[in-house]
């Protein structure tokens, strides 16, 4: 008799994708270009995408969100693709998740575009500050949509094989074995503490820069849009091994090297969480230790994927993020990535006047590089701003700096304070601000 050998994991789940599009919303990708991302997104957290839709609308159904032709159409696909689950590339209001979950019926989820990214970043948080970062935001989302309806996600994550911790069971990896009928006052008891061991993080990460600050070691943060290939410009420029792999968000935990400039100076590079359209609101709150490495940089290097077809428009959504965390006064140098796959190199001078300081690279052959490193040395050390600032003298720290890394124009020594009239490089403007004259 044949022995019979049982599967080592289950199947994939089947998502059907559908699309929104209401007329006040601004899009930064085109309904189509957004639902080919989500199905980007869908198969980086395991899911096998079987088909797609999407309506305009003139403005939501406040009750299933879309017209009950296409609802009903919708059902209908579903069942002939044998979809597990139903993904809005659109964030659901409560509501529409409770109703939409009762008319598709007990054996197909109906899940959004913002707990697909939680999911997927509780995948990729292999630290215990990324851990704790996406806990909270997945809680927090979790919080007004508390009802029987979620009772799948309550398994147990993040071990002992099978689909546990996979997106079976979408947005469950972070938070773990978890009940979801729990009283609301234990899970805002749960954000409370997930909130003040934050704190304690973010706490660190400020003694930590100031520590830098102290040493005078410049810091320039690495942003873009997610896949640009950032881990592999670190890479390149630091000789070191952070994870590199072709998927969206593949690496989330910030990570920092030095890297020596062409000029002998040192400088400190930090791979921040790659953006997304869109990013959800609770991962940008959650976020926010890990994104003040980049509101405390010296300079953004903003990486583009100048191959991809929407590489504008991500642009654009990394600045909107940028706006939204209120760090564009810092200055940014933009590298251009990818240039190796390009068939016609002239496409890329064509756009070079749609970025801030653009530089052509490849991040995997290192064509550009020395360039690029020589234009970010500029800014930090050359591009300067001129400065007439009144001093006390127990602000000595403050002085030296002028003298070690700016240019003295004229100096008056007073009784009590030093007035001096110089150019510093822009990076260090900031800390001159309160003495400004």
């Amino acid at each position: 008799m044949k022995k019979l050998t049982l599967p080592t994991e289950l199947p994939s789940e089947r998502a059907f994708l559908v699309g929104v599009e209401l007329p006040d919303e601004p899009r930064i990708l085109s309904i189509e270009d957004s639902l080919n991302e989500l199905s980007l997104l869908a198969q980086t957290a395991g899911l096998v995408v079987v088909g797609r839709t999407s309506q305009r609308l003139r403005r939501p159904n406040p009750k299933i969100l879309l017209g009950s032709g296409k609802i009903s159409e919708i059902r209908s696909l579903v069942h002939e693709t044998v979809a597990d689950i139903v993904l809005f590339d659109y964030e659901l209001s409560p509501r529409h998740q409770r109703e939409l979950e009762k008319y598709f019926g007990e054996n197909v989820r109906v899940v959004d575009r913002t707990a697909l990214i939680l999911d997927i970043f509780a995948l990729h948080a292999n630290t215990h500050e990324g851990s704790l970062q996406v806990e909270l935001a997945q809680y927090e989302y979790r919080l007004p949509r508390l009802t029987r309806a979620w009772t799948h996600l309550a398994r147990q994550a993040g071990g002992g094989g099978g689909r546990a911790g996979s997106v079976g069971g979408v947005g469950l990896r972070g938070p773990g074995e978890t009940q979801l009928e729990v009283d609301r006052r234990d899970i805002r008891r749960r954000i409370a503490h997930l909130r003040r061991q934050l704190d304690k993080v973010r706490a660190h990460r400020s003694r930590y820069r100031a520590r830098r600050r102290r040493a005078e070691i410049p810091t320039v943060a690495l942003v873009g849009y997610t896949n640009t290939g950032k881990s592999t410009l670190l890479n390149r420029i630091a000789n070191s091994n952070v994870l590199v792999a072709d998927k969206l968000f593949a690496t989330l935990d910030p990570t920092t090297r030095r890297v020596e400039l062409p000029k002998g100076r040192q400088v400190l590079f930090t791979d921040t969480v790659g953006f997304i359209q869109n990013l959800p609101t609770t991962l940008i709150a959650a976020f926010r230790a890990t994104l003040e490495e980049i509101g405390d940089s010296d300079l953004l290097l903003h990486v583009v994927d100048i191959t991809h077809p929407n590489a504008v428009a991500q642009a654009k959504a990394v600045r909107a993020t940028l706006e939204e965390i209120e760090v564009t006064a810092i200055p940014m140098v933009t590298a251009l990535n990818k240039t190796d796959l390009l068939t016609n190199p002239q496409a890329t001078v064509d756009l070079v006047d749609e970025f801030e300081r653009a530089v052509p690279i490849s991040a995997l052959t290192g064509d550009g590089i020395l360039t690029l490193l020589t234009t970010i040395e500029h800014e930090l050390y050359e591009a300067m701003s001129p400065l007439i600032v009144n001093l006390p003298y127990k602000e000595g720290r403050l002085i030296n700096l002028i003298h070690e890394q700016g240019m003295i124009e004229n100096i008056k020594h007073g009784q009590n304070a030093v007035i001096i009239k110089c150019r510093v490089p822009d990076r260090l403007m900031k800390q001159f601000i309160e003495y400004i004259n």
